[in-house]
């Protein structure tokens, strides 16, 4: 079991700020903007890259609840940044696909 399934199922403690059937929001414990938050599917998909066709509706669910959360958090005026990392190269550090949503301050390009 994942340490974000272990989250979904209560196990480990987290600040969550919204839920729905399939998914469950709480703040990053090491944030990169004063709000950042992640979106994780109860259910494990290790990483977008292992992400199949069956998996798009819950792949759209995950956008739009990460847009629904950025709204109810005061960003949907200001704006914020949707990162999905996959992979050691790509800053992955929990095999479990996640989104994470920044905002609350201006961010730079590149980002990396």
């Amino acid at each position: 079991m994942t340490l974000f399934e272990k989250v979904a199922s209560r196990e480990i403690p987290a600040a969550i700020i919204a839920e729905g059937e399939e998914w469950i929001a709480f703040r990053d414990i090491a944030p990169q903007a004063p709000v950042h938050f992640l979106v994780v599917p109860k259910r494990c998909i290790p990483r977008i890259n292992e992400a199949t066709p069956a998996d798009s509706a819950l792949l759209g669910t995950l956008l739009s609840a990460a847009a629904a959360t950025a709204r109810q958090e005061g960003l949907g005026e200001s704006g914020y940044r949707i990162v999905i990392n996959n992979g050691p190269d790509g800053g992955e550090t929990v095999p479990h696909l996640h989104l994470h949503v920044l905002g609350g301050r201006p961010m730079q390009w590149p980002p990396g």
